[in-house]
């Protein structure tokens, strides 16, 4: 939305309460617009204008707005989200595959375009003032139809092909943008790269389908994950979640705990808690790994050392305080961190392994959790204020870690159906 219409709708907004007309009291009875998020509020800063602008991705909110003043109903609004947030997924998947017109000079792979346009889209549903009533049940729908369909989490789907086994791989958008709004994520960059593309292993081929999550507790809360993957976990023959970890190297994750450790998300929220889940009295402090660490740690798959990490921290049974165990959880004990941390990384593993088991595929399903290098900025472009959106090391560190985790995907996948 443009600054204009967004000045427009919060006037509008302090007149209608300020009003005691007739006229006012049948537009109160209108869902009122809400104000953007803090993670919308960021769009504005010159680093996300500048990623849009060099990216060709600068139209794509203005023009979704174009389209939702068109609509005069409900559903007519909702055709209009699903077709865009579809649209914005596909065309994002294209540009980091090298399909399309190649529009700016920001590098192919950058997953931050995506990342800053659907902000600029869901912020125009959110204050979007439509000619007709809107609850904010229905503007709700619409703002979780917009996150699904421009993240790929509708548009998993495997053909129907004979010994065409299937991946499912998903990744996260970028955060800690406060502490450097220019920040990537590799692993988003990396389901950009991976999605709908074939792997061939000596067993034969496999489809790689991707999806990326949002980096917010409320999302995980809702049951964003379980969502997502249910219908598809029955169905596949191998499932990773990746997510950015630690510098300088790849960790196979062993354990998941069940613990929220409170670090701020995207919105600046803060969660200190057991992993909220369906069934809490049958829910597990740990889960584990299914994928083939061992093959993936002994292979030589690309730039970074891979490990197979396995140390935890947990309060065991009988304890007061946290303690770290190298080797893994101890019988009885409680989760304070998995061996992905504690934050969404960690949650998503725990939620993915957690269902898995559920669904009773803990021995058919091999799946588990990849942390990729974080990555980095060049020597001379560390400083968030004077520093440039991209440089060639940060550029080429992000295509390193891409290739890694299809190297790495493609050593599970021969590793799982060899057996």
């Amino acid at each position: 939305m443009t600054s204009l219409r967004l000045r427009t709708a919060v006037l509008g907004m302090a007149l209608l309460a300020g009003l005691s007309a007739p006229g006012a009291t049948a537009c109160a009875t209108r869902a009122a617009a809400a104000s953007p998020t803090v993670e919308e509020q960021r769009l504005d800063r010159a680093v996300p204008q500048e990623i849009l602008r060099r990216s060709g991705f600068d139209g794509v909110a203005p023009e979704f707005a174009d389209a939702l003043e068109r609509a005069h109903s409900y559903p007519q609004a909702r055709r209009i989200v699903v077709r865009e947030g579809s649209a914005l997924w596909r065309r994002a998947v294209e540009r980091a595959q090298g399909r399309g017109p190649g529009s700016g000079d920001l590098s192919r792979d950058d997953d931050r375009p995506l990342y800053w346009a659907r902000l600029g889209m869901t912020r125009e549903v959110r204050t979007w003032e439509p000619e007709f009533s809107l609850t904010d049940s229905q503007r709700s729908a619409l703002l979780a139809q917009l996150e699904r369909t421009s993240r790929g989490q509708t548009d998993i789907r495997y053909p129907g092909q004979p010994h065409l086994r299937r991946v499912l791989l998903t990744g996260f958008d970028p955060f800690t943008l406060d502490r450097d709004i220019r920040i990537s994520n590799p692993s988003g960059a990396s389901a950009l790269a991976l999605d709908g593309t074939v792997i061939e292993t000596a067993e034969g081929p496999a489809r790689v389908e991707t999806a990326v999550f949002p980096v917010r507790w409320q999302d995980f809360a809702d049951g964003t994950v379980e969502r997502t993957l249910r219908p598809h976990l029955p169905k596949v023959d191998l499932f990773t979640t990746v997510s950015q970890g630690r510098v300088g190297r790849f960790d196979i994750e062993r354990s998941n705990g069940a613990w929220r450790g409170g670090f701020p998300d995207n919105d600046n929220v803060s969660r200190t808690e057991t992993v909220p889940v369906t069934d809490p009295a049958t829910q597990p402090q740990w889960t584990t790994t299914t994928l083939p660490y061992a093959a993936v740690t002994a292979a030589d798959t690309g730039r970074f050392p891979v490990y197979d990490h396995t140390e935890v921290t947990e309060v065991p049974a009988g304890g007061t305080d946290p303690v770290v165990r190298p080797d893994g959880p101890t019988a009885g004990s409680t989760a304070r961190a998995g061996g992905g941390g504690n934050y969404l990384s960690n949650e998503i593993a725990y939620r993915a392994t957690l269902l898995r088991d559920r669904l009773g595929l803990h021995d058919t399903l091999p799946g588990g959790h990849v942390h990729t290098p974080v990555l980095q900025f060049g020597a001379g472009n560390t400083d968030p204020a004077t520093g440039t959106v991209t440089d060639p090391e940060f550029v080429q560190g992000r295509l390193d870690i891409i290739a890694q985790v299809r190297s790495i995907v493609t050593v599970a996948a021969q590793a799982t159906f060899r057996k």
